[in-house]
């Protein structure tokens, strides 16, 4: 191998090189913003008189849906899963205490408080994960 090739094979590792970190501060901005919207949701649900959006929750879970493969690979692929598992279980569980909710309205809505806490705790924690650039074990 001469000087020219091994510079151009150096050049081709130090653009990928450039390309990979590009991705990843992409999608650790995507993580922010997904992680944001679920934040937004999550407290609106948990405090008295605010109504959370469906439609925010809902944007954000497309987000993740739709950009999750780019992760695959890197330790943001876990926060993908991480919101997405969430909002899985979020809807399980409330769809599982509906009928307390419609049936005792105090009960109901009782259950669905914790159901809300228990999404804010996950989200906080993913963010928490995130911030320090680590994945998050589920």
């Amino acid at each position: 191998m001469n000087k020219r090739d091994h510079n151009d094979v150096v050049d081709v590792q130090a653009r990928e090189q450039v390309d990979n970190r590009q991705n990843l501060n992409d999608l650790r901005l995507l993580g922010w913003i997904s992680y944001g919207m679920h934040l937004v949701v999550a407290v609106c649900a948990v405090v008295p008189g605010l109504e959370p959006s469906l439609v925010l929750l809902l944007l954000a879970l497309i987000l993740d849906l739709v950009k999750r493969s780019d992760a695959q690979g890197t330790w943001q692929a876990s926060h993908f899963d991480w919101r997405i598992s969430s909002v899985g279980w979020a809807i399980f569980l409330y769809a599982v205490t509906a009928p307390l909710f419609l049936l005792f309205y105090v009960p109901g809505k009782i259950a669905w408080f914790f159901v809300s806490i228990w999404f804010l705790i996950r989200i906080v924690r993913g963010m928490v994960a995130m911030n320090k650039d680590q994945a998050i074990a589920a």
